[in-house]
């Protein structure tokens, strides 16, 4: 009913452990019936804001979250990013995020 009304819809999580491409495969393989731009993460939004505040990011993200981030640029870093990666924190990386 939902789709032949007329709404806007969106799934909505706050996920950060995998990229929205891997996210729509698991949800399709579950049955459901959605598009890509029809998701927005909580990736989503940081991306959102990296773009609109033009800033080169520290990601501190798991590896299969990497792909929402693609041609956002990295080199010197002047924002962190911070997603569910426990691999990431320890001392080197968390001395790096600081700096």
């Amino acid at each position: 009913r939902l789709r032949s009304a007329p709404l806007t819809i969106r799934f909505v999580t706050n996920t950060t452990k995998e990229s929205k491409r891997d996210l729509l495969d698991r949800l399709t393989g579950l049955g459901f019936d959605i598009a890509e731009h029809e998701i927005f993460t909580s990736l989503t939004a940081a991306r959102n804001l990296l773009e609109q505040q033009q800033v080169r990011p520290l990601l501190l993200v798991d590896e299969k979250a990497l792909p929402d981030f693609t041609g956002i640029g990295t080199d010197d870093p002047n924002a962190v990013v911070v997603g569910l990666a426990p691999e990431h924190f320890h001392y080197e990386m968390m001395n790096r995020a600081f700096r």
